[in-house]
């Protein structure tokens, strides 16, 4: 028989019949403490998204940088996720990078959406070329929309534009998250109170399980909307956890390089 989708969910098919039966793996365990409570969940159910962590943001000469922000802030991230991704990877968790990136005729945004990025019509938002560089806003394809450099992204990872603050809206992100079995969703980046919160958010309203990775997180936003986005996460959507603990637990509970 031969096997029909994903290596975590699919079908054996022939021509005689079709096993809809999918093949439940042996778990993989792990244990770590967090915020409100300790968890312990399965890897092979888990997949971690990663936010936003694109030029236009992140990086000098970016719209956020051209705007006036702090883009040198959204960096902190780089630095703990390149020490968790190989890890991660090892244990066949999926990666998965979530990026804004418009289509070039922002057919599918409202004006709703576009006068976040140019409240007076005067501005460079979405889809305008910035200009220093000549790149486009957000725009996929654009090396506004690329993935910072530095940054341990792998050509075996997936990749998802997303067009809002949500990357569960107008995306197949969620079918994705299905089609490879995933339950729990570890999630990262930026900004931590605007593009993960809402992310997060709809991740939870969808039925997975939630845990901001807050040390791969960041925000530019002054430090009470980090505050409450954290606390409204362990109030009403899920759990908080840092990535060294993590780490940790997938390392039987010793540091990496520490004698066992």
């Amino acid at each position: 028989m031969k096997r029909l989708g994903h290596a975590r969910s699919h079908w054996h098919v022939s021509r005689e019949g079709v096993d809809l039966r999918r093949r439940l793996e042996q778990p993989d365990t792990v244990a770590i403490h967090a915020e409100p409570q300790q968890l312990v969940f399965d890897l092979k159910r888990t997949a971690l998204i990663v936010v936003d962590m694109q030029n236009d943001f992140c990086s000098r000469g970016g719209w956020v940088d051209y705007i006036g922000g702090d883009c040198d802030t959204l960096m902190a991230p780089v630095e703990p996720l390149n020490r968790l991704l190989p890890a991660l990877r090892e244990r066949d968790v999926p990666i998965l990078w979530l990026n804004w990136g418009n289509r070039p005729d922002r057919l599918n945004l409202s004006p709703s959406v576009l006068h976040v990025y140019n409240g007076d019509g005067e501005g460079r938002g979405i889809g305008d070329p910035l200009p220093d560089n000549g790149s486009r806003v957000l725009e996929k394809g654009s090396w506004g929309a690329a993935i910072v450099s530095g940054l341990d992204a792998s050509p075996d990872d997936i990749y998802v534009d997303k067009y809002r603050m949500s990357g569960f809206w107008d995306t197949p992100l969620d079918s994705i998250l299905r089609n490879l079995s995933v339950h729990t969703v570890l999630l990262a980046g930026v900004n931590l109170d605007q593009c993960v919160m809402a992310t997060l958010q709809d991740a939870v309203n969808s039925g997975y399980d939630a845990v901001l990775l807050r040390d791969c997180s960041a925000t530019n936003s002054p430090p009470y909307c980090a505050d409450a986005a954290i606390y409204n996460i362990k109030q009403c959507y899920g759990f908080v956890a840092d990535s060294a603990e993590l780490l940790r637990a997938m390392n039987g509970g010793h540091e990496r390089g520490s004698e066992r």
